[in-house]
């Protein structure tokens, strides 16, 4: 689907699109575009080409506010990546509006960066982290949430879809009866945003997070969105130009209304202009089309996989692109290199999740993960790799 778009896949089979995923033309010459033909800063210039970057800008902020279904572009702030938007969430929300035993609920399987900003407002101001148990197949189920709840609960904060595992938790019973007990939901939509749709109104988000450079899009600009009367009240982590309105030599400030008071300094302007390029180039595919496709890769995936005895596969149950497994008696990153030699792009080690291996009784796994642009061609290299019979051989 669409592999024409992507020159690496002349030269690659690329199996890791969970860490980042593939660029297509589109993103490219809207950058070069920026860059050769209209460079200017944003929000600080009135000529012509410093206008039509506020409008591009703008537009983006429009399309990312429209695939996830927000309210406004005011509750749409651009940041780094997802990790950068975390930290904010934590840091210029919850640091102010939480206080010492707090209760935040998250899981043993989330990414770092649902992890360490907890730990680190823990220590600064006392609240308690706590653990929603995983079921067998290391899954997040309501019941369990429920039994973890106590009257010091104030947030819970999950992964949407897990990085390794690639569960996908009941986000919407879990917000409805987050809610009914006064208690915040952050998502973290990284491995969801690129892969099906998420709409939070309908799902009563109240703060989601994720990375352009998962979906096609460029490095380097991530997505904090808000409910607005949340955003209202989150303190800025960085100040500086473009988010204040006046400040005075004895320190007297104003501070821009949103989404200005949260975007400090220049944005990353021509990476964001390629992200709304690249949102139309999704749109034009459709979310609901990527979604059906990749499941049924997955499950032809998983099928072929299952059909070689050494390999052992920890999560042939999901319902996403992401398959965790490992090869018997060879560590994973030797398996990893051994595949790169075939010319096959996999990620193999613990992906952020360190915690995981407490359930999952190992550190480190193989993950191959699918996007749209992947095909059964791309599987069957995979598996004639695996089932070479000199593979341990090759190793050495």
């Amino acid at each position: 689907m669409h592999r024409d778009d992507f020159s690496m896949l002349d030269n690659v089979v690329y199996l890791d699109n969970s860490a980042t995923t593939l660029k297509p033309k589109v993103l490219v010459d809207a950058i070069s575009d920026y860059y050769n033909n209209y460079c200017s800063n944003s929000s600080r210039g009135d000529y012509k080409i410093a206008l039509r970057v506020d409008d591009e800008i703008l537009s983006t902020r429009n399309k990312v506010k429209d695939f996830i279904n927000a309210s406004n572009v005011k509750e749409i702030i651009f940041t780094s990546n997802a990790t950068d938007s975390l930290n904010k969430i934590v840091f210029g929300y919850f640091k102010y509006n939480l206080k010492e035993n707090d209760q935040v609920l998250i899981t043993k399987a989330e990414h770092a960066s649902n992890v360490l900003p907890w730990f680190e407002l823990s220590d600064e101001i006392g609240i308690n982290v706590d653990y929603i148990p995983l079921n067998d197949n290391y899954e997040v189920t309501l019941d369990n949430v429920i039994k973890s709840i106590t009257p010091n609960t104030k947030v819970i904060s999950l992964a949407y879809v897990t990085n390794v595992i690639g569960d996908i938790r009941p986000i919407k019973e879990i917000i409805e009866y987050a809610h009914k007990n006064n208690i915040l939901v952050v998502v973290d939509g990284a491995q969801a945003v690129p892969h099906m749709k998420v709409d939070v109104k309908e799902l009563d988000i109240d703060f989601l997070v994720f990375s352009a450079h998962k979906m096609c899009g460029p490095t380097g600009v991530g997505i904090m969105y808000g409910k607005e009367y949340l955003l209202n009240d989150m303190y800025p982590t960085t100040f500086g130009g473009g988010m204040n309105a006046s400040f005075t030599f004895d320190k007297v400030r104003e501070y821009k209304s949103l989404p200005a008071k949260l975007e400090a300094g220049t944005l990353n302007i021509a990476d964001i202009i390629g992200f709304g390029k690249v949102i139309d180039y999704i749109n034009s595919i459709g979310i609901d089309n990527i979604n059906e496709y990749e499941k049924k890769l997955h499950r032809y995936a998983i099928d072929k996989l299952k059909e070689i005895d050494n390999v052992v596969i920890y999560n042939d149950f999901v319902n996403t692109g992401i398959i965790a497994f490992n090869y018997k008696d060879i560590h994973p990153q030797d398996l990893a290199i051994y595949l790169d030699k075939y010319n096959i792009c996999v990620r193999a080690g613990n992906h952020c999740a360190k915690m995981l291996k407490d359930e999952l009784k190992i550190k480190n796994t193989v993950r191959a993960s699918l996007y749209f642009y992947n095909t059964k061609e791309d599987i069957d290299k995979l598996v004639k790799a695996l089932v070479n019979p000199n593979i341990k051989n090759e190793l050495l």
